[in-house]
């Protein structure tokens, strides 16, 4: 007797498949929406089901407990989608690759750590004061903080490439410069004290880097 081949294929509705991303956003934008403004102690799984209208049972289908939470929605504002996406496939990323020159190469990261620090800045800054309270948090924090060092020793070491940088400072030292003025601290400090545009923040950037990294001062 021939055998059902539909039988033992999986189910693919993507009209399922549209819901789920629908619902999974709608959760990632009301969890946002609450650590922001009650922090993340005073933000509760049923609250975030709350405000995205669904139930508790979804939000823990969707994403997952409050740790997870706060998870995907740092990594969510660090790509600008509903889910993490690694460094070397960021679309910024691969054009500073592509950049001949470290000129370029820093204009081009500039510009997306401006973008970015506009909608990663107050998370991270909420994560950070959840960190010093929340074990879960704390190790969350650390993991983005290191991974964020170590893609800037990856940064340093395209624009050394160039041979265009500096002799007389190591490349360890110049990552951990980028990685310092790069923080979300550094923008909060221009831009939400200071009063800074986004665009004065990214060309200061840019004009700090290039006058810092290279030999072009």
């Amino acid at each position: 007797m021939p055998r059902d081949v539909n039988a033992t294929r999986p189910y693919h509705s993507p009209k399922r498949a549209e819901r789920a991303a629908a619902t999974r956003s709608a959760v990632l934008r009301a969890a946002r929406d609450l650590f922001l403004s009650e922090g993340y102690a005073g933000t509760t799984v049923a609250a975030v089901a709350a405000r995205a209208e669904v139930a508790v049972d979804t939000v823990y289908a969707a994403v997952g407990r409050k740790p997870a939470l706060l998870r995907e929605v740092a990594e969510a504002a660090i790509s600008g989608t509903d889910h993490a996406v690694p460094a070397a496939q960021r679309e910024y990323v691969r054009r500073i690759r592509e950049a001949s020159t470290a000129g370029e190469k820093i204009a081009i990261y500039a510009r997306a750590v401006a973008a970015i620090q506009d909608r990663l800045g107050p998370v991270y800054l909420a994560l950070r004061e959840a960190a010093t309270s929340d074990a879960d948090c704390r190790a969350l924090w650390q993991t983005i903080s290191s991974r964020r060092a170590a893609n800037m020793r990856d940064f340093v070491a395209d624009l050394r490439a160039t041979g265009e940088l500096r002799t007389d400072v190591s490349d360890d030292e110049m990552a951990d410069l980028v990685w310092s003025t790069n923080g979300p601290e550094h923008w909060a400090l221009l831009v939400h004290e200071r009063g800074w545009t986004t665009e004065r923040f990214e060309a200061s950037l840019a004009d700090t880097w290039t006058r810092t990294l290279t030999d072009a001062r």
